[in-house]
């Protein structure tokens, strides 16, 4: 019984690691600086397929190909998310190759707030955003003053 039950402890954590993977990622395509939330999206599926708990499908054609030359990403499945990643050599030696993206498939849609999906990412692989990379909140901010006019023909200083 208590095999059963560790079991699904694994698949809800699986689904729940996928979850926070698909909001980091729809995020990190509108970022303006995706960096950290794409190498956090990557760290996260190569820590599930190390572990067993994602699978490589194939190599899907890129919708966005850089420098417009024909590129290929790894279609990759964990929890009930699909994801795609940068191929290594040995994916285009031992995955099949399954032609352009199905843009009819969807991902079940998730809510999560982008800071709790980050912290489950970052709390699963150890990895966390550099200080420079993390926005200021509390700038400083200029005090208000108030301006000074004088009369015509004084000087400011």
């Amino acid at each position: 019984m208590d095999d059963s039950n560790q079991c699904h402890s694994n698949d809800a954590d699986v689904d729940k690691i996928a979850r926070a993977i698909y909001i980091v990622n729809r995020h990190a395509k509108t970022a303006p600086n995706p960096k950290f939330l794409y190498s956090l999206k990557k760290k996260a599926l190569e820590k599930l397929l190390s572990e067993g708990k994602a699978k490589k499908i194939g190599l899907h054609y890129s919708n966005n190909p850089k420098y417009s030359q024909q590129q290929s990403d790894v279609l990759v499945y964990a929890g009930q998310y699909f994801f795609h990643m940068p191929p290594t050599k040995e994916d285009f030696q031992n995955l099949p190759h399954l032609g352009s993206l199905n843009e009819t498939y969807r991902n079940p849609k998730v809510k999560m707030s982008l800071s709790k999906a980050k912290a489950i990412l970052q709390q699963y692989v150890g990895y966390h955003e550099p200080n420079h990379m993390k926005k200021r909140k509390h700038r400083n901010k200029r005090t208000y003053q108030k301006p000074v006019f004088k009369r015509l023909g004084e000087r400011y200083f």
